[in-house]
């Protein structure tokens, strides 16, 4: 029976109200993949990789070529043409607004100190061989340490060596001052873990080892033992050769500290103390154990012994003991205490007050008598595989893992709050794990400043160099012990928030922005180096003087934010309450899950940025930015 026309449109009206709704569904379904972006940036080619720097560029290297990105608004401030660069050619030097670039050809390599802004090159040395490992930047005599190795590339294997060569360089001018090779070839590690089969082709690092410093005019090494080196010659002082890693691990070194008299360096279960004045060894401690980690406070030092430990081969985590805490007297060398009482593993220390050592192990938080080693107290913490502990800003303990935290007090060991999110039950696990540990890492790579000592403690270390290595840009390497003993006592992160050193159009516009009489105008932005002809699409070169200077000043403004910034999230990939994958952040001071960001399947090289509160994430050929502060 043909339809009434009234019931025809009756239908067709229901018709469309169904797909209405269907799209409606679908675009929510949409917003279940992924929040919403902040910006994306399209380049000329897949993402490699990115890198995110201190003065808020991310560098960004695809198949073509090299970009520097604003990264809280996604411009593209400069582009490196016909540059195809692993991330081991890319190094920004701390303190600064330089981008260090190798680019090799046959037998020839070229370094470039590139201004971060425009992409500019300050200055160039064919001088060099190899791949950038690590540098260690001098502000207050602009002196440059930069560790090159040649052929860092080969099969994913034990066992691969090459000798390191080290040139300074007077960073303003470009000058190399001098270099020296090492005499025997030392043991890298794969950038990545390895590949995923034998005879892959891996870029191989430097990151098993401590990076250089710079103190007294001089050079410290610590590949070899301890090689300490005139800063403006390159003559060696004095050269001590002892085994540094154990066989086949990474950093089971601790990173040297100093005090006004000593260096404290250690190495295959010895802790040594070298004298500042005359290289000498004072004093030496041997047989404590494996010694990846050191505290210097009060003139003594405590040892942790044992650990969770990067494998060189597969990047897989080894755990080596035994397990403990060690107080030496910095003075003497004298062994005060030992504690023995960690169970199957131990995490990094943490000094709650002046009397208090705490550590856990597998199972247990453990609070020692800093004067005695006696255990005060042993609380159970119910954290799977503990991997660290810090200090809140209320001064609470809180111990985690790749995903859970929980506080305690410092005093009694009362759980004060507990927060867990466990990965993703679905997936390919070996990828779900990389990007649960790559999140859990962020706090201590891009989050600011990890507390593990009391407010008010005399802490002392290599305060005048500020030191890289690719460590912290790695996909998910090392270990997150690793991560917060090293960022814990980044000393040099206090002494970075008073010297920036300045040496591309940022120190223009310093000189631009400086205070003047009110009635006397303000002058123009000086005009700097001619730009590089390998450089295009500068962003700076589009805009009125105006404009450079403001923006230029919102990099200035953000450096110093990032200077005071003190870390708050620990993130976690799990499965949203709303539906969908993606990141829980959660308050280390309050235990609040208070952020969320759904992100789907996210590449596992992602990097945040707390001043800016956002996160980048690559698919393709695009570079993607999400805020960290929703809530889903």
């Amino acid at each position: 029976m043909p339809l009434s026309t009234h019931e025809h449109f009756r239908r067709t009206a229901r018709k469309r109200v169904l797909l209405l709704l269907a799209a409606a569904l679908l675009l929510c379904g949409g917003a279940r993949r992924a929040s919403s972006q902040q910006w994306s940036a399209k380049f000329d080619g897949r993402v490699r990789f990115y890198q995110a720097t201190e003065v808020g560029v991310v560098v960004v290297g695809t198949e073509k070529s090299l970009y520097g990105v604003d990264g809280e608004t996604g411009d593209v401030l400069w582009r490196l043409k016909n540059a195809r660069l692993d991330e081991t050619d890319v190094a920004h030097v701390p303190g600064t607004d330089v981008l260090l670039l190798t680019q090799e050809r046959g037998d020839k390599t070229r370094l470039e100190a590139a201004d971060l802004l425009t992409g500019d090159a300050l200055w160039r040395s064919d001088k060099v061989r190899g791949s950038l490992m690590q540098t260690a930047f001098d502000p207050e005599v602009r002196l440059l340490a930069v560790v090159l190795v040649h052929g860092a590339h080969g099969g994913a294997r034990d066992g691969f060596k090459k000798k390191p060569v080290v040139h300074v360089f007077d960073l303003g001018e470009g000058r190399e001052l001098w270099h020296r090779e090492l005499e025997s070839e030392v043991e890298m590690m794969p950038a990545l873990g390895g590949g995923e089969g034998e005879g892959d082709e891996v870029a191989y690092t430097l990151d098993n080892y401590r990076p250089p410093a710079f103190l007294d005019g001089r050079l410290y090494l610590f590949y070899e033992g301890v090689t300490s080196l005139d800063a403006q010659t390159g003559k060696e002082r004095r050269r001590e050769k002892f085994h540094v890693n154990e066989d086949g691990l990474a950093l089971t070194d601790a990173d040297p500290l100093a005090d006004e008299r000593n260096i404290y360096i250690s190495g295959r279960g010895h802790v040594r103390a070298v004298s500042r004045e005359d290289g000498d060894t004072v004093w030496e401690s041997k047989d404590l154990g494996v010694t990846p980690e050191m505290v210097l406070a009060g003139g003594v030092l405590y040892v942790r012994t044992g650990g969770e430990f990067t494998r060189l081969s597969d990047g897989e985590p080894v755990a080596r003991g035994p397990f403990g805490v060690s107080a030496v007297e910095a003075s003497s060398g004298k062994v005060l205490w030992r504690y023995k009482g960690a169970d199957k593993g131990v995490t990094n220390i943490a000094l709650p007050d002046p009397s208090t050592v705490v550590v856990a192990d597998r199972d247990d938080l453990i609070f020692l008598d800093a004067a005695t080693g006696k255990r005060r107290l042993k609380v159970s913490h119910h954290v799977a595989r503990a991997a660290f502990v810090l200090l809140n800003e209320g001064g609470a303990v809180v111990v985690g893992g790749t995903n859970e935290l929980a506080a305690f007090d410092a005093r009694g060991g009362r759980e004060l709050w507990r927060e867990r999110h466990d990965p993703p039950g679905r997936g390919v696990l070996r990828t779900v794990a990389a990007v649960a540990a790559r999140a859990a890492s962020l706090y201590f790579r891009y989050g600011g400043t990890a507390s593990t000592v009391f407010r008010g403690a005399q802490l002392l270390g290599t305060l005048n160099s500020l030191r890289w290595s690719g460590l912290a840009a790695h996909a998910t390497l090392p270990g997150l012990t690793t991560l917060a003993e090293n960022r814990a006592r980044d000393y040099a992160r206090d002494y970075a928030r008073q010297q920036f050193s300045t040496f591309g159009i940022l120190s223009r516009a310093r000189l631009a922005s400086a205070p003047r009489i009110a009635s006397a105008p303000r002058p123009p932005l000086p005009s700097g180096p001619r730009p590089s002809v390998d450089t295009e699409d500068r962003l700076l070169d589009r805009l009125d003087p105006a404009s450079q200077l403001d923006r230029l000043s919102r990099f200035l403004l953000r450096r110093r934010r990032l200077a005071a910034l003190q870390g708050q999230w620990m993130y976690f990939y799990t499965e949203l309450r709303g539906g969908g994958r993606g990141l829980v952040g959660v308050n280390v001071n309050t235990g609040e899950a208070a952020r969320s960001l759904r992100l789907g399947d996210p590449d596992a090289r992602f990097i945040s940025d707390e001043v800016s509160g956002l996160l980048y994430t690559a698919k393709d050929e695009r570079l993607l930015a999400y805020p960290l502060n929703g809530r889903e």
